[in-house]
């Protein structure tokens, strides 16, 4: 018998598909519906204590492009497909009071589905890690199953916060033992792609406790902007400032990073996010060692849905039942990370000749 069934990071999910941290999971209402819809989870929009105001414009756009017109831009035509996303959203606008009490009523009403709750502070201060521990202790005790510490949002202007600590190790482990100190529910960790030091961001949070790496985020990117208005295609009194790309176009680029971190720690646990729009999609990710998907966009973008994938995640457990079905497998598990060792460095492909070294030249003697 084949199962959807999924066991990640010590908890049961009846599929691997959540939903990521966005606005699909801004609300209690969305998230009821999502779970109606049948997502296995959800990671909530990210809660924080801090004030937060958001633009005063469109905080989400969404490019496309088309084979007679290539180019990528938001305007609507005729016969386009999706690219990409590109958004400058901040995190949870509804307070932690707010959000306690529905965390509370989701969990009740869905016991089988996994509440993760997306939560993030400063850093540097004995104060900001007391923060994180109220975050993480109030979202716990009313029934969250796991935390997702959001070390990734691309567009803070505190360098204490989001994808700013990314390349502190220090930090990051800081921020893990303040929350490890107080709850006792598996931690996962977003970081952002945007960094040379992935895999040694991703090693500190594992051995400080971390259940898992959360990849990728959007990537830090801006807006278009419009050769005839000479506008951006987001913007605030003509200014722009950096925001997120995620969706389809980040796709080769999230998988790098998940392989990165599956190579580097093929025991350990990784949630795949950034270009999912189908089974496909969401295959790579876990040939390349995911063992849970994160979606966003593809469900953001449905019609009719609310924003939430009605139609996306009865596409997905489908698409992969059937998978399952047709290879004889049990479970993801049966191949996941079957890529992992396939991916090599350079010199280890095969070359035309046997000539090649690398790039490197042999010395000579009178070197």
């Amino acid at each position: 018998m084949t199962s959807l069934a999924t066991k990640f990071t010590g908890l049961e999910f009846v599929n691997p598909f959540i939903l990521a941290s966005a606005p699909p999971t801004e609300s209690k209402r969305k998230i009821l519906k999502a779970f109606d819809a049948g997502w296995g989870g959800v990671v909530t929009k990210t809660i924080g204590l801090h004030p937060v105001e958001n633009v005063a414009g469109p905080k989400t756009i969404y490019q496309r492009t088309s084979e007679e017109k290539p180019y990528v831009s938001r305007m609507k035509r005729p016969d386009t497909v999706s690219h990409s996303s590109w958004n400058w959203e901040l995190i949870s606008d509804q307070p932690l009071e707010q959000w306690l009490p529905d965390l509370k009523e989701i969990k009740e009403a869905y016991p089988d589905r996994m509440v993760i709750a997306s939560i993030m502070a400063g850093a540097g201060s004995e104060e900001e890690m007391g923060n994180w521990r109220k975050l993480a202790t109030s979202c716990v005790e009313v029934g969250c199953d796991a935390l997702e510490l959001n070390l990734s949002c691309p567009h803070m202007d505190r360098k204490d916060m989001g994808a700013h600590v990314a390349n502190d190790e220090d930090i990051i482990r800081s921020i893990l033992k303040a929350v490890t100190d107080v709850v006792d529910v598996p931690i996962w960790v977003k970081l952002t792609p945007a960094t040379s030091t992935l895999v040694d961001a991703a090693r500190a949070a594992y051995e400080a406790g971390a259940s898992c790496i959360s990849l990728c985020n959007t990537f830090p990117s801006l807006p278009l902007m419009d050769p005839e208005t000479l506008k951006f295609e987001a913007e605030v009194d003509g200014l722009v400032t950096s925001g997120g790309q995620g969706g389809l176009a980040i796709l080769h680029q999230a998988l790098l990073r998940v392989s990165d971190i599956s190579k580097a720690f093929p025991d350990k646990e990784i949630s795949g996010i950034g270009g999912i729009r189908g089974f496909r999609e969401a295959f790579n990710f876990i040939v390349h060692g995911a063992g849970n998907l994160q979606i966003c966009t593809a469900a953001m973008e449905e019609k009719g849905s609310g924003g939430v994938g009605v139609k996306l995640i009865e596409e997905l457990k489908t698409d992969l039942a059937d998978y399952l079905e047709r290879h004889g497998h049990d479970s993801i598990e049966a191949f996941r990370g079957i890529a992992r060792e396939r991916i090599v460095e350079h010199s280890q492909v095969r070359r035309k000749s046997d000539d090649y070294n690398g790039g490197y030249q042999e010395p000579t003697a009178a070197e």
